[in-house]
């Protein structure tokens, strides 16, 4: 059987079940599932297999009868900016965070991300063209700078004072944006410190942070000189940043700062996202959805539809979307409905920077309680399911589970299974869209609290799954 599914945000699986014939029909079937032509943009992440992969999508795109774009490498949200500006469809090769023996092809209309109907029209046509052999000779392309309008974007809005006097680490790695994100924080005046530039892909996940990676960001905070630490997936499509210490922000953290000096107070974000969502105040009103992109993009466009104003959308993750455009001092920032890195990790430091403090100082004033995720690599929907359908629908399962930490008072079974404990609380189970993985994100009262919680959750879930 085939490892490639859509998930949270597009299509992914194996590189050995990407490569060629498959990666060439799924864009044929998402461009016919189009059905008009004109341009399409293509863009691509650092791995090893992102350049064979991007020849296969523009032989696919002549094929369907449009005019392919070669945007090279490029962050996932420069692309979507470049494409959307010009009214036109794009695809992304990348596979975000997950390992290098692992790709996908993340789609995009002419007005932004494809909808899960979309998805559903993409397989009918792969179904009706998956044997359709790619012509020979079919691969060539004009070629587009898509980073440089996405670069001036933030550089224009922010303004060349935006971070002057903080001095910020850039772990550079293997991310798509790794220079660029070196040239935007110089440009808003910090001094900006390259550190760990790779030369081989390494899959950096904003939300289950590898443990060398926490080891990285603490030994560099240990020197004493920076005032932050920032960095990217592989993609470029959601952010890691830590403080002074040595301490990485969660994703809401993050998307709820950013709301705040953005001034956007209609907020949609997952059930993964943590209470503080709704405790700190920021929100005027609050949205939860399903995980990914496309079902917070609905709820974005749900609340406009019922008269909403400064709307922003985040995941747990970081990555955050800009529903609204937002004016300052003059200078606009227009809406850009797709996961960014560039804008929350700029507008963090912005708020630190506005308020005369440390980041985290600003985060403890924040105070956003104590939350703590990470995942079992390895664990196939086949074995993840039926645990998450026992512990929904099988509450003698689910009360015996959860016995050791305490008893559950309410459940949510929106995506996954969110247990709300007697003393307050959380945990949430739920199968990863993108990889063969199953999450576990906890809250609690205290940081040692949550990461108990969450190293018991994930000893007891093995149990069950392995």
């Amino acid at each position: 059987m085939s490892s490639l599914k859509f998930g949270t945000s597009g299509l992914r699986g194996l590189v050995t079940d990407l490569l060629g014939g498959p990666s060439y029909t799924y864009s044929l079937a998402f461009l016919r599932h189009l059905g008009a032509g004109g341009r399409v943009f293509i863009g691509r992440d650092l791995r090893s297999s992102s350049p064979e992969i991007a020849a296969d999508c523009i032989a696919a795109a002549r094929t369907a009868g449009f005019e392919p774009v070669d945007c090279g490498a490029v962050p996932t949200p420069a692309l979507a900016l470049a494409a959307m500006s010009d009214g036109s469809p794009a695809i992304m090769i990348t596979g975000s965070h997950i390992p290098d023996d692992r790709n996908g092809l993340k789609f995009y209309s002419a007005k932004g991300e494809i909808a899960k109907d979309d998805e559903a029209g993409i397989l009918s046509h792969f179904a009706q063209t998956q044997n359709e052999r790619r012509p020979e000779g079919n691969d060539g392309a004009q070629t587009l700078d898509a980073l440089a309008p996405y670069r001036r974007r933030y550089v224009d809005f922010f303004g060349p004072a935006a971070l002057v006097g903080l001095k910020v680490g850039v772990y550079q790695h293997s991310s798509v944006a790794r220079d660029a994100l070196l040239d935007v924080v110089t440009a808003l005046g910090a001094e900006a410190v390259p550190l760990a530039r790779a030369t081989s892909f390494i899959p950096v996940d904003t939300e289950a942070h590898r443990p060398e990676d926490v080891r990285l960001v603490a030994d560099w905070a240990a020197e004493g000189t920076l005032d932050a630490i920032v960095s990217t997936d592989g993609d470029a499509d959601r952010p890691l940043v830590a403080d002074e210490r040595g301490r990485i922000l969660r994703g809401d953290v993050i998307g709820l700062l950013t709301a705040r000096h953005l001034g956007l107070r209609t907020i949609v974000t997952p059930v993964t996202s943590s209470a503080a969502v709704e405790a700190s105040g920021i929100a005027t009103r609050a949205l939860r959805t399903k995980v990914g992109s496309p079902f917070v993009i609905a709820g974005m466009e749900k609340a406009a539809s019922e008269g909403a104003e400064g709307i922003v959308g985040f995941e747990a993750n970081g990555g955050l979307l800009l529903f609204s455009p937002v004016t300052r001092d003059g200078r606009t920032l227009s809406a850009l409905p797709t996961r960014d890195a560039f804008l929350p990790i700029l507008s963090v430091l912005a708020e630190a920077k506005a308020l005369g403090m440390s980041l985290g100082q600003v985060v403890d004033k924040l105070d956003a309680g104590h939350a703590a995720a990470h995942r079992l690599q390895e664990v196939p929907a086949s074995r993840s399911a039926p645990f998450l359908q026992r512990l929904a629908s099988d509450a003698a399962f689910r009360d015996e589970f959860m016995r050791p930490v305490g008893a559950v008072r309410e459940t949510n079974d929106l995506d996954g299974v969110r247990m709300l404990l007697a003393d307050g609380s959380t945990m949430h189970f739920r199968a990863s869209g993108n990889a063969p993985e199953l999450r576990c994100y906890v809250e609690a009262g205290s940081e040692a609290k949550a990461a108990e919680l969450l190293h018991w959750g994930l000893e007891a879930a093995t149990r069950e799954v392995r």
